[in-house]
């Protein structure tokens, strides 16, 4: 009969693994959920989730991982870097109410493929080494709390805008989850290192983070954009700017970021088909089957042609009342889904506006001159 492995030399050996394999930072983390459990009950209460009715769904086994996969005794979180340093500046982009502004995680391949292959690759390592064992991977494909997770595991803390932040690296990073009922020694939560800093707060184009570590996704970008299926209420378009596919404003802000690392995976570095720096009516005219194709293997691509296409009509809506914004929203106005068309009625609505603004302003001539 083999010897049960020893569970303090496996976990001096799991880093290693894990840097082979392309991952930044490892750690292991207890089960044990309970304030995080509390939150999160407390969140699905006051509606917050919107219509990601699965949040609800699963009610709360997001917070039991023993629930999730019987036998989990421990939970290894990975980090991986995403940040793409040779994208078109953030910044830049943002400002530029003529281009498209695309989060930085969705510039390269989806990385829930490349995560989840590495994170098999390392189980099969792990497996090698001491044999079989009872584990799921996990990448953001199923209800797991993985930032309290890696949290719990050190390898950072949730920052006032709830995404999780480490000192040596910010957060511009993905994170995995390996559950497993290996018994092996907890790492242990550190510090929280926000201080006094809220550069956050007031960052929030639509004035998500409601509090401190309170985050109404309702309000959010990311969730406007890519969660929810049908029309984006009004009240926000205008606070959506260029942002086409998710929100990185308050990423940017955040100065631990100064110490993000840029992505090592070359699926992850390299930005495809010019999405860092893509003109709005460039975008708006792909067609369905572009889309598809062109957004194959993309994060992108889940949320289809139709959610696409209603999000470039806010943020040409948004910009300025060109001859081809203008045009490339003629051009959808009979557009078969009644969602798209609604948005770009509202954006033709906000060109007209607004050049009959600068109409206006014209005919008042220079400030200061005779009437």
């Amino acid at each position: 009969m083999a010897a049960p492995p020893d569970m303090q030399a496996l976990r001096d050996d799991l880093e290693r693994l894990a840097a082979g394999l392309g991952f930044s930072a490892l750690g292991v983390a207890d089960i044990a959920l309970g304030e995080d459990e509390a939150h999160l009950r407390r969140w699905l209460e006051a509606g917050r989730h919107g219509e990601m009715h699965y949040m609800a769904r699963h009610g709360m086994r997001r917070a039991r991982p023993a629930e999730l996969k019987p036998g989990t005794l421990r939970v290894i979180s990975v980090r991986m870097d995403y940040w793409p340093a040779d994208a078109a500046p953030a910044e830049q982009i943002l400002a530029d109410p003529e281009r498209a502004y695309v989060s930085r995680y969705a510039l390269g391949r989806d990385y829930h493929k490349i995560l989840r292959n590495r994170l098999q690759d390392f189980a099969d390592r792990i497996e090698a080494r001491i044999g079989a064992f009872g584990y799921r991977v996990f990448v953001d494909s199923g209800p797991v709390l993985e930032k309290a997770l890696a949290r719990g595991a050190g390898l950072g803390w949730i920052g006032k805008h709830t995404n999780l932040i480490a000192r040596d690296a910010g957060s511009w990073f993905f994170l995995g989850e390996l559950y497993t009922d290996l018994p092996l020694p907890a790492d242990g939560a550190g510090g929280n290192h926000c201080g006094s800093c809220e550069a956050c707060i007031p960052a929030c184009p639509t004035g998500a983070i409601v509090a401190p570590y309170q985050l109404d996704a309702r309000r959010c970008i990311s969730y406007l954009t890519i969660e929810l299926a049908g029309s984006i209420p009004e009240e926000f378009r205008p606070l959506l700017g260029n942002r086409i596919y998710g929100c990185d404003d308050c990423q940017l802000v955040c100065p631990w970021n100064k110490f993000a690392q840029a992505a090592a995976h070359p699926d992850l570095r390299q930005v495809r088909h010019g999405l860092d720096a893509a003109s709005l009516p460039e975008l708006f005219a792909w067609d369905a089957a572009e889309f598809e194709e062109r957004l194959r293997g993309s994060a992108i691509r889940r949320i289809g042609h139709e959610r696409w296409l209603r999000n470039i009509a806010v943020a040409l809506g948004n910009g300025a009342p060109t001859p081809e914004a203008r045009a490339a929203l003629m051009a959808r106005r009979t557009y078969p889904s009644a969602l798209v068309r609604e948005h770009v009625e509202w954006a033709l609505a906000r060109l007209a506006a607004r050049a009959d603004g600068a109409a206006a302003d014209d005919l008042k001539g220079p400030r200061g001159a005779a009437d």
